[in-house]
């Protein structure tokens, strides 16, 4: 049985929130932190008894709760609850064909931020020597995590590398100044943790690809030609209703945390296919 990569997650979120409240400034207080994470955890329990759903697994709850730490700022503590129980809430009401339309953090960020002026996104800036440790967690995260579909990833940071550089190449501008702009710790959990979200990106490889170059273009547009901040949570909120038309037109294999992490693989003449196991039925109408 291999590992679930959604526990690597989880680990590699929580290491970075403890030593950012401990040694860093992300201007988060511990009881709100505190307060977020445990919302997020009784919002899915919550849902799961509402929903009528077999087990509560607290795994996605706590990636989108340690994701909200690391990304909504807000001075009030009712504000930050709130984004928790929308952000969680919204994987159990906004869906279409059995998927998230949104990615739950993504949404839940947008949704308060466009609710009222009094939320924000952290820039996110944590040094060189604690994002590059980040970094090369987010990597290992990669090999780990292998089956969520790090094609939308790489075709993400590709195209808005190429997009950044392309810019400053264009303007004479030195090179250390888009450096600069790629070296921002939310745009690492953006890329590693939200948009690489195997649950609402598109079933086809081909559809990934080309919905992390739609993400990276539409991020750079509203970045550098509206002048807006944060424009890669912008562009995937924008981008994400696009995934269901593009599991109709390119379908594909839908992922399953299930076939990601509990079904052993055993040998079957001329390939390799998964066992069901007793588990498949639970996760095939869990919501995670």
């Amino acid at each position: 049985m291999k590992p679930d990569p959604r526990l690597y997650q989880i680990a590699t979120l929580a290491c970075l929130l403890g030593y950012g409240l401990i040694r860093l400034d992300f201007e988060i207080p511990l009881v709100q932190a505190a307060s977020m994470l445990g919302t997020a955890l009784v919002t899915q329990f919550a849902c799961t008894r509402l929903w009528r759903l077999p087990a509560f697994d607290p795994r996605s709850a706590l990636i989108s709760g340690l994701s909200l730490c690391l990304l909504l700022r807000t001075n009030s503590l009712a504000l930050s609850i709130a984004a928790a129980i929308v952000t969680v809430g919204s994987k159990f009401v906004i869906r279409i064909n059995g998927k998230h339309l949104f990615n739950p953090t993504n949404f839940g960020v947008v949704a308060t931020m466009l609710a009222t002026g009094l939320v924000w996104v952290s820039p996110a800036q944590w040094g060189n020597v604690a994002f590059f440790a980040f970094l090369m967690a987010c990597l290992g995260g990669l090999v780990v995590n292998r089956a969520a579909r790090s094609d939308v990833t790489f075709a993400f940071i590709v195209f808005y590398m190429s997009l950044v550089f392309g810019r400053s190449l264009w303007l004479g501008e030195p090179l250390v100044i888009p450096l600069h702009r790629l070296q921002s710790g939310a745009l690492l959990l953006f890329t590693f943790f939200m948009i690489s979200d195997p649950r609402t990106t598109p079933d086809h490889p081909i559809a990934r690809v080309f919905f992390g170059a739609l993400v990276a273009c539409v991020a750079w547009y509203i970045q550098f030609r509206l002048f807006r901040t944060n424009g890669v949570i912008w562009s995937l909120a924008l981008c994400a209703p696009l995934v269901p038309v593009l599991d109709r037109v390119l379908p594909g294999r839908r992922f399953s945390w299930t076939d990601a992490a509990v079904l052993p693989l055993v040998p079957v003449p001329g390939r390799m296919r998964r066992t069901p196991s007793p588990a498949v039925a639970l996760e095939r109408i869990h919501v995670s």
